[in-house]
């Protein structure tokens, strides 16, 4: 195995190198059960809907903890897919996503490789040190109370101009 560097230097790296192996791993036993091009990333989705029914996406976005603008592209390729359907909702920036037909008859094999991957997710944390989940989720608490830019304005405020997502810098010289 290649060497890694230790400590934070390429923390984003190496989270996209393991999300990447978790990702393709999931999406390769999609590929075993049939599905080809099913992305891991619509189920949650599918899991959602099917669970509490149609749903703005904003609502799903909240439900399965991502933004909104990574469920929209994600709620676009599964409506390419033909597995949602976009429906108009109470105003004209609200869309409701319902599962199509061909969503629905996949539920008994996506529960059955949610449940699979959860008791495969249940072992990889068994074998770490503190569990992956739990740390993933102190890592998001964390963002939100303070996100990275403003990190890396602390830690060097010259390379941020607007580190507060103002128009202004943050510490400006008032005469």
């Amino acid at each position: 195995m290649a060497s890694r560097a230790p400590g934070p230097g390429l923390l984003g790296t190496r989270l996209r190198h393991l999300l990447d192996r978790l990702d393709g791993d999931v999406a390769a036993v999609y590929e075993d059960l049939g599905l080809r091009g099913f992305r891991p990333r619509f189920t949650p989705i599918i899991r959602a809907l099917a669970s509490t029914g149609p749903s703005s996406i904003r609502d799903l976005a909240k439900a399965i903890g991502v933004t909104h603008s990574a469920a929209s592209q994600t709620v676009a390729h599964m409506v390419k897919a033909d597995l949602l359907l976009l429906a108009p909702g109470e105003d004209a920036r609200q869309r409701i996503a319902y599962l199509t037909a061909k969503a629905d008859a996949l539920l008994p094999t996506l529960d059955a490789e949610w449940t699979a991957t959860t008791a495969a997710a249940v072992e990889l944390e068994a074998e770490l040190s503190f569990p992956l989940s739990r740390l993933v989720d102190e890592a998001l608490d964390a963002l939100h109370r303070r996100p990275m830019r403003q990190r890396i304005a602390d830690a060097a405020p010259h390379l941020v101009k607007h580190p507060r997502g103002g128009d202004a810098p943050a510490e400006t010289a008032r005469s």
